[in-house]
């Protein structure tokens, strides 16, 4: 694939991902970036790092979509997080509506999956960002932190199974365990109530193991794994051990920070696949 397009559109939504992905596109020599941005969601700063931005509410697909046509982008991507609850608060507007109704199953996946069929409609390709993302992908044999322990590897490989499991029933991404009990999997809340609950469960002690991975057939177009700054943050509160991330296929963002962090707060972090 050629990552030095002439243009690229970018759905941003929140966190530093899309801020990450603008730097590192044009760094691969994209010279024209164009990007909507979600009211209360996207990071004002990326302004600063693309051509050209328009910001809109979730649900008003007409005006994303037409931001790119009107400006003969061919190509685009979605980067950053849009909050689960979101998705079921939005204001659509009569295209997104329509495809709504059409829906029999609604959640992230299907709802984007839609979103990339709409845009196609109108000659705009929703590609993967991961080839420009690929130095923030950490592979086999990554690691922060302490080493981990024998029975952290027990665990992390146990989790491991259990993430792939539930992920696979399009539950989510998350499972955090300890001793070779299941003490949380993600649900609805996201990745940090998940580890939150985790860690409560463990006991006063802690020694939790987070595992985080993609599902079977993981469309990269709109879903990424990805961790941050935050998510250490979170895990240093929840008193989590362990975290580790499916080798190839998840973000690592802030490293430097996250490196502090894990440093700071004895958490391991490890790939596994």
């Amino acid at each position: 694939m050629n990552l030095a397009l002439e243009s690229i559109g970018l759905i941003a939504g929140s966190r530093t991902l899309p801020l990450e992905f603008a730097r590192l596109a044009r760094a691969a020599g994209v010279r024209r970036i164009v990007c909507t941005a979600v009211e209360g969601e996207t990071d004002p700063a990326l302004a600063a790092l693309v051509d050209d931005m328009v910001w809109l509410n979730v649900g008003q697909l007409s005006k994303m979509i037409s931001t790119f046509t009107s400006r003969g982008v061919k190509q685009c991507v979605m980067a950053g997080q849009v909050a689960p609850k979101n998705l079921f608060d939005l204001r659509p507007d009569l295209r997104a509506m329509g495809v709504l109704l059409r829906l029999k199953e609604k959640n992230a996946h299907t709802i984007f999956g839609a979103i990339a069929d709409e845009l196609k409609k109108d000659g705009v390709e929703l590609v993967e960002a991961t080839p420009w993302l690929a130095p923030l992908m950490p592979q086999t044999g990554f690691e922060l932190g302490p080493k981990l322990s024998a029975a952290q590897k027990a665990d992390v490989a146990f989790g491991f199974r259990i993430a792939k499991e539930v992920s696979r029933l399009e539950i989510g991404q998350l499972a955090v365990v300890k001793d070779g009990t299941v003490l949380a999997v993600e649900g609805f809340e996201g990745t940090d109530k998940c580890l939150a609950r985790g860690g409560e469960l463990a006991g006063k002690n802690g020694g939790a193991v987070a595992v985080k991975v993609a599902k079977l057939d993981h469309d990269m177009r709109f879903d990424i794994p990805c961790i941050g700054a935050n998510t250490f943050e979170t895990c240093a509160a929840a008193n989590i051990s362990v975290l580790a991330l499916e080798s190839g296929k998840s973000l690592l963002l802030e490293r430097e920070t996250c490196g502090e962090l894990a440093k700071k707060n004895k958490i391991s972090v490890t790939t596994v696949a």
